[in-house]
């Protein structure tokens, strides 16, 4: 007799914010969630059902995770593919797939598998050391991209190398040599573009709008959907964010980052196996969110309509310049004025410099009407440290 999906028990790697959002679905749907977070307090800890508190490479800790539950997801990349596969080989359940994951870890051979898939992606070689960096110069020209191939988020473990004399500050930056490194062409682009992406279990894959990104000093700040772009640049980045999903065979929700340059091409810059921050957009403005739609996912429910049902804009909340200690928020009464302005708080109890403390999303009738109220709610909230 096949299983009722609603008894399912979910277990999920990380317990912040993205944790925490999929557990709200989740728990909306009946489902009894286990999370593992090495923090006692992280954000899921409250609505999780039960949290293991324990490293992300404590491979002790994710068996008991994957013997409490039916199905194993996670909410970042950056945790250990040998306990996983270990799980797999026990006969657990982990969405999406370890082997995906352990390639898209590794952005030198997250490259290499997508362009040798014919996607489309700026121009890259391995830095085994300092030599390798001329040559990859002589290449590419300046200005490049030099990268760490593990870990690294929001700018972290990238360096920007204009001029021959930034190239040796940039290697000793990124460890000179003691972690793998690569460098990619730098690539002249007009806008960062997103698609998020999900398939079932039953090999369906549905593909969401075109997301428009800014970054501010590396940091996502804002989303706007539908992008400004073409016709032509959004039909590109849909089939190739369809394109990616072939590539990568695990089920549940995918988001992949891309570039379009001042000819109009598209190319994808990073892939990221779970729900992402520049999709938080469609808890408000799609039929389905990218939460909901990764939960049915992973438990073999249908998934669900993705269509935008307004334009939207998305702005993230960070812990304000030199702010540090117990969390403090201002402001929030006045950018609820305008009853359009949903905002979220991710519940974490320190508040850094910088720190994704939480995001708001406006929907309007026109883009530009949902950025500019956005701009305005942004403008009176500031997180804080107490003083």
């Amino acid at each position: 007799m096949k299983m009722d999906v609603l008894k399912k028990r979910i277990g999920i790697i990380g317990g912040g914010q993205l944790g925490k959002m999929m557990i709200l679905d989740a728990k909306r749907l009946g489902f009894h969630v286990v999370v593992l977070d090495p923090t006692p307090a992280c954000p899921a800890h409250s609505i999780a059902d039960k949290q293991i508190v324990a490293s992300f490479t404590d491979g002790d800790a994710m068996l008991e995770l994957a013997e409490k539950t039916d199905v194993v997801t996670y909410e970042f990349e950056h945790i250990s593919v040998q306990a996983l596969k270990e799980l797999e080989s026990r006969g657990y359940t982990v969405y999406p797939a370890v082997e995906s994951l352990e390639v898209i870890q590794d952005k030198f051979r997250q490259k290499t598998v997508l362009a040798q898939a014919g996607i489309p992606v700026p121009a890259f070689m391995q830095i085994a050391k300092r030599t390798d960096i001329l040559d990859a110069s002589s290449l590419y020209g300046y200005p490049m991209m030099l990268k760490t191939c593990l870990g690294g988020y929001d700018g972290k473990g990238n360096a920007l190398i204009r001029t021959e004399d930034d190239m040796m500050d940039a290697f000793d930056a990124l460890g000179a040599g003691s972690t793998p490194l690569m460098v990619e062409a730098f690539v002249p682009f007009v806008k960062e573009i997103s698609v998020l992406a999900c398939r079932g279990i039953d090999g369906e894959i549905v593909v969401y709008p075109v997301g428009e990104n800014v970054h501010v000093d590396s940091i996502l700040d804002t989303t706007r959907v539908p992008a400004d772009i073409s016709d032509g640049c959004t039909e590109k980045a849909t089939k190739l964010a369809h394109d990616v999903m072939e590539v990568f065979h695990g089920v549940g929700m995918f988001c992949v980052e891309m570039f379009v340059d001042d000819q109009n091409n598209v190319l994808v810059n990073e892939v990221a196996p779970r729900p992402h921050n520049s999709g938080h957009y469609t808890i408000e403005a799609c039929l389905t969110s990218q939460f909901e739609q990764h939960i049915r996912a992973i438990t073999g429910l249908p998934l669900g309509d993705v269509s935008l049902r307004t334009p939207v804009v998305m702005r993230n909340l960070l812990g304000e310049p030199g702010a540090s200690g117990r969390t403090r928020v201002l402001g929030l009464e006045d950018a609820y004025r305008n009853p359009r302005v949903k905002v979220h708080l991710y519940g974490k109890e320190d508040v850094k410099p910088y720190r994704k403390m939480g995001h708001l999303t406006v929907v309007g009738k026109t883009l530009e009407e949902a950025e500019k109220e956005a701009e305005t709610a942004k403008a009176c909230i500031k997180i804080v440290g107490e003083a």
